[in-house]
């Protein structure tokens, strides 16, 4: 049976790179993206390169418990993803102390509860297979206190703590659950900031990043993976 993927935002940037490295092992693929535009042209440049996977694209907004839960009831009546990855995510800078009211509700909803509700939703189906790799995408800003960081790093250092708990939970189930922590990414959230590109990991290395810890024996787990710029972080 031919193996598949779930990527939530998978349209660009780091979660684009992860779809188009496990598409071209031969991964079907399951995303999701506020922007039905990118869904269709990430469908079309799929299927045209990798004529032999299956590609499943919705539009669901996952600061959206409802939204996230139709999505992963669309996925499994599909099938159940042998990896998941929780992508989705969102940066707005500021000091926890002035930043905006409801900065932290939006950014935890965005960057934690996704992730949270979408394992919870195949959490059985997977123990039940005894089989599957969870990976969670944080940040150096999640290990690391920035003066700018605000909630999103909060959200961050959340998101390691709960996937953490989940590698626990899992674990005598043979499921596998990898945090991964890149630094500043050369990604389109950098978008005319005057630095070269060599000041970046670039999106392709945390794809081949996941690539490799998922293909590691079945006795053996990444659990935290951090990739920084190779001159340190900006």
């Amino acid at each position: 049976m031919k193996k598949s993927i779930l990527v939530s935002g998978g349209t660009k940037g780091i979660g684009r790179a992860i779809v188009e490295r496990f598409a071209k092992e031969g991964f079907s693929v399951f995303t999701c993206s506020r922007n039905e535009q990118d869904l269709q042209d990430l469908k079309q440049s799929l299927e045209q390169a990798h004529p032999g996977i299956s590609v499943y694209t919705q539009v669901a907004d996952l600061s959206k418990k409802e939204e996230i839960l139709s999505f992963a009831e669309s996925v499994k009546a599909l099938g159940i993803p042998d990896v998941i990855v929780h992508n989705t995510g969102v940066f707005l800078p500021g000091s926890l102390h002035e930043e905006a009211d409801g900065n932290l509700e939006f950014l935890m909803d965005t960057n934690l509860y996704s992730a949270y509700y979408l394992t919870r939703a195949f959490a059985k189906e997977l123990i039940q297979r005894r089989s599957g790799h969870i990976f969670s995408i944080g940040s150096i800003a999640g290990i690391t206190a920035y003066a700018n960081g605000g909630s999103y790093s909060v959200s961050k250092w959340a998101m390691l703590g709960m996937t953490k708990c989940f590698r626990e939970e899992f674990k005598p189930h043979q499921i596998k659950v990898t945090s991964i922590l890149p630094g500043a990414t050369l990604t389109d959230a950098w978008a005319g900031v005057d630095l070269p590109a060599t000041r970046f990991v670039n999106a392709e290395d945390v794809a081949d990043s996941v690539w490799g810890a998922y293909n590691l024996s079945p006795g053996a787990v990444v659990e935290e993976l951090i990739i920084r710029p190779q001159l340190g972080d900006i």
